[in-house]
């Protein structure tokens, strides 16, 4: 049976209280997950956010919900390695970008999943992209136990329905969040990923940093989810390097998750990335924050450009002979800037870009 009525509003507001909600590793999993029960039952849950200025790749933050650690890395080998053809690229290309794998008979025929899913006591898995006009903003997945009733049609419908409240949740979590950085900035750190795909070494400034990612003070990320991540990255970079059109392995992720922005960048160490990979976490500002800074905020190209303009130090007159736009438009653009952002002014705004 398809969803006949909800208020998307209040589930888009039930949705970020439970992701805010303080309730230790794994609390807010499983908040977002008793939220969504009633509308599409399930056993687990997976909710990953991404930007779209960093694409389809691994997300910058995640709530888990009885998903177990060896499915996650089973399913992550699988798309990287196997070829899986559920991954979010394939589901991006479709009208409704939902499917469901596991059970015969359902979506594209992949035996490899199945044989993960029943491995892991799960009997069948539903995949949504969360993306609208803007891009793409995550994914989600669900999971139903073996034995129960696999995941249908009527359930993609489902999803597919409560996928804008998921977005709105999303965005309203890391912008409700610190505009500037809350905590002090950290020394670059290398983890280095080997052939076998498992971590092999960690630098002391990495570890402060994947400290400060588990953190109960912080969006505390279940404790074996860093080490997967950083191994999905691994596989990332190795992807790209024997092809050119693949992801680029750069993840950006916001202040909400550590007090920070942050990225994480993975460079095979070999020409054939066929050795160690090296990934290097670090504190992030400036160009390389600005694309997800934008998404995230939903700023325009023209507040960007005026945004830009504004790190140089340059007054309203400057930026509007600069610009080729009138002082009045580029006043408007900063009072845009200002409502989207939550910044007191020019001193916050451009903090948030720089610190």
């Amino acid at each position: 049976m398809a969803l006949t009525f909800f208020d998307a509003g209040r589930l888009a507001r039930d949705l970020y209280a439970a992701a805010r909600h303080d309730a230790g590793t794994g609390g807010r999993g499983a908040g977002i997950s008793r939220v969504l029960a009633p509308l599409l039952p399930h056993d687990g849950l997976s909710l990953v956010a991404t930007d779209p200025a960093t694409g389809l790749g691994l997300g910058s933050f995640s709530f888990w919900h009885e998903y177990a650690p060896s499915l996650v890395t089973d399913l992550v080998m699988h798309r990287y390695r196997g070829g899986d053809p559920c991954r979010p690229a394939a589901l991006a290309g479709l009208a409704t970008p939902a499917t469901v794998v596991g059970p015969p008979g359902e979506g594209p025929a992949d035996p490899r999943v199945r044989e993960i899913l029943t491995a892991n006591g799960a009997g069948s898995e539903l995949r949504l992209l969360l993306r609208d006009r803007h891009g793409v903003w995550g994914s989600l997945g669900l999971l139903r136990c073996a034995g129960a009733c696999p995941f249908d049609r009527d359930d993609l419908q489902r999803a597919a329905r409560i996928g804008p409240a998921l977005v709105t949740a999303l965005r309203r979590y890391v912008t409700e969040g610190p505009l500037f950085p809350v905590a002090p900035a950290l020394p670059a750190g290398v983890v280095t990923v080997g052939p076998d795909h498992t971590i092999s070494a960690v630098s002391p400034q990495a570890r402060e940093w994947l400290d400060r990612l588990s953190s109960p003070s912080g969006h505390a990320f279940p404790e074996w989810i860093p080490d997967a991540f950083l191994v999905a990255l691994s596989l990332a970079a190795r992807s790209r390097a024997h092809d050119a059109d693949a992801w680029v392995p750069v993840v950006c992720v916001p202040p909400v998750v550590c007090g920070r922005w942050m990225t994480f960048q993975g460079q095979p160490l070999d020409a054939d990335a066929d050795g160690d990979v090296a990934l290097v976490l670090q504190g992030a500002a400036g160009d390389l924050v600005m694309p997800s800074f934008c998404a995230w905020y939903g700023i325009t190209p023209r507040e960007r450009a005026t945004l830009r303009e504004l790190r140089t130090g340059a007054a309203v007159k400057q930026i509007a002979r600069r610009l080729d736009l009138s002082p009045y438009t580029v006043n408007d653009h900063l009072k845009a800037l200002f409502r989207k952002t939550g910044a007191d002014g020019r001193d916050e705004l451009i903090a948030a870009l720089t610190r």
